[in-house]
C-alpha cells in the first residue's frame, strides 16, 4: 500500500506569508496660497474627482483655487470639503501646498503632519528646520522627488512652462502697443526673421528654442556642456547654432539679437554670464528675459521685478525680471502639477500611506527632508549645520 505522505512532508514546515500593502484612507488638506505672485494650486478639480472616487478625503480652503480660476462650487461637485477656516485645513493630517509654509502655517499645523510643498532651499533658515522638528512634521519637497528615470518631473514641467513663456513674453514686449521696437516674431515673407540668443540648453533652454523657432525666429544657443547642446539639437530634429559660452562669440550675436533669453542654473546661484559691457552694446530696444533671475541671474544688469510692474530700461535695453515665471499662468501651471500630484497620492492611499510608500519607492524618498521631526536631507544638513539623520536607517 503506497504511503499518502512522505517523511519530509510531515515535518512540520515554514508558513510563508506574504506582506501585503495595507490600503489607507487619506485626508489631505489644501490651503490657500499667501505667498506673493503665488496662484497656483497643487490639486484641481478634475484630480480631486479622480482622488475622493478611491475613498479619500480632500479639504480646500475657501477661495484656494480662484488664482488659478477654480470657483468653490468646481471643488465642491468634484467632491472636497470646503473650510472657511485656515486651522480646519492646515489640521488635515496630510498637507499639500505649492510654496513651503510659513511659521504661522506650521503653527496651525498639528503634531506628527506630513506636508508635501517646494523647499525653496536659497530662502529658507535655520529656524524653519528647527519649527518643523519642535512639530515632528514630516515634509517632502516635491521638487526633489524622482520619477522612474531618475528625472525631477515637476521641476521639468514647471521649466518648460517658463521656456516656452520667456519666448510669449519677448513677443509681447517686442510689440509697440508695449512700447517696444515693433518687430514681429514669425517668418513673413521677404522679411528677415527676429534673432533670438539662449543662454543656457537645460529644458528651459530647450522649450524657449522650440517655441522660438515654431514662431519662425532665427536662435543661437549657448552652453558650455556639449553633451546638453548635442541632446537638445537631436531634440529639435534640426541643426541650429550652438556654442560654448566664448566672451567672444557671445558677444557678436548679443549685438545682433533682437531678443536674449537667461537660462543657467548653478549650484549655488546662477552664473553671470553677459557682462555689463555686453548689454551696453546690444541693440537699443532689444529684450533680456532672465529667466534664472530666482538664483541671481546671469546677465550682471538684472534686477528683480513683480507681474504688476515687470520691465525695466538699461542701455536702452528692456529687461524682464519676474521670479517664478510659471506663475502667470496659474491655470496650465495648476493643471501641470495636479497631473504629476494625483497619481502619487493615489499611490500612497493604495500602499497605506506616506510610511510604506516611503519604503518602497526610491523617488518619493529623494523628496523627504524631514521624518518626524529628524532632518533626513544631508544638503540641507551641510547648509545650514544641522544635524542629519540617514532615511534608510530610520524606516526600516
Amino acid at each position: 500500500m503506497d504511503q499518502p505522505f512522505s517523511k519530509q512532508q510531515l515535518l512540520p514546515q515554514e508558513e510563508t506569508l506574504e506582506v501585503l500593502k495595507q490600503k489607507g484612507e487619506l485626508f489631505i488638506g489644501v490651503p490657500k496660497e499667501n505667498q506673493f505672485q503665488e496662484k497656483r494650486i497643487c490639486l484641481t478639480p478634475d484630480a480631486v474627482t479622480a482622488i475622493t472616487a478611491n475613498g479619500h478625503r480632500v479639504m480646500i480652503e475657501s477661495g484656494a483655487g480662484e488664482g488659478a480660476f477654480y470657483s468653490d462650487i468646481e471643488y465642491a461637485d468634484a467632491g472636497a470639503e470646503i473650510a472657511k477656516d485656515p486651522k480646519k485645513v492646515y489640521g488635515c493630517p496630510l498637507i499639500l501646498k505649492v510654496e513651503p509654509p510659513t511659521f504661522a502655517e506650521i503653527e496651525m499645523m498639528n503634531p506628527q503632519s506630513t506636508i508635501i510643498s517646494a523647499l525653496q532651499l536659497k530662502v529658507q533658515s535655520k529656524k524653519y528646520f528647527e519649527e518643523l522638528a519642535r512639530k515632528r512634521i514630516t515634509a517632502v519637497a516635491f521638487e526633489y522627488i524622482k520619477d522612474d528615470d531618475g528625472k525631477y518631473p515637476v521641476v521639468r514641467s514647471l521649466s518648460e512652462i517658463a521656456g516656452i513663456s520667456s519666448v510669449l513674453i519677448a513677443s509681447e514686449l517686442l510689440a509697440a502697443t508695449n512700447d517696444g521696437n515693433g518687430l514681429m516674431f514669425g517668418n513673413i515673407s521677404g522679411v528677415p526673421p527676429i534673432e533670438v540668443v539662449i543662454i543656457g540648453a537645460g529644458t528651459v533652454g530647450e522649450f524657449a528654442a522650440r517655441s522660438a523657432i515654431g514662431l519662425g525666429a532665427n536662435i543661437k544657443l549657448f552652453d558650455n556642456s556639449i553633451t546638453k547642446l548635442r541632446h537638445i539639437q537631436t531634440s529639435l530634429h534640426q541643426t541650429v547654432y550652438t556654442s560654448t559660452v566664448q566672451p567672444k562669440n557671445l558677444m557678436k550675436a548679443l549685438r545682433r539679437c533682437d531678443v536674449a533669453i537667461g537660462a543657467t542654473r548653478g549650484k549655488e546661484r546662477s552664473p553671470v554670464v553677459v557682462t555689463n559691457t555686453m548689454v551696453e552694446h546690444m541693440k537699443k530696444g532689444a529684450v533680456i528675459i532672465d529667466v534664472s533671475i530666482d538664483m541671481g541671474g546671469c546677465f550682471e544688469t538684472s534686477e528683480i521685478t513683480s507681474h504688476e510692474k515687470p520691465t525695466f530700461e538699461k542701455y536702452g535695453v528692456v529687461h524682464y525680471g519676474v521670479p517664478n515665471i510659471p506663475s502667470r499662468y496659474p491655470k496650465t501651471a495648476s493643471i501641470s502639477i495636479s497631473n504629476i500630484f494625483t497619481p502619487y497620492l493615489l499611490k500612497l492611499g493604495e500602499e497605506g500611506g506616506l510610511e510604506n510608500s516611503l519604503r518602497f519607492d526610491k523617488g518619493l524618498r529623494n523628496g523627504l527632508y524631514m521624518y518626524h521631526g529628524i532632518l533626513t536631507s544631508k544638503s540641507v544638513g551641510e547648509w545650514f549645520d544641522l544635524q542629519y539623520s540617514d532615511i534608510n536607517f530610520l524606516i526600516f
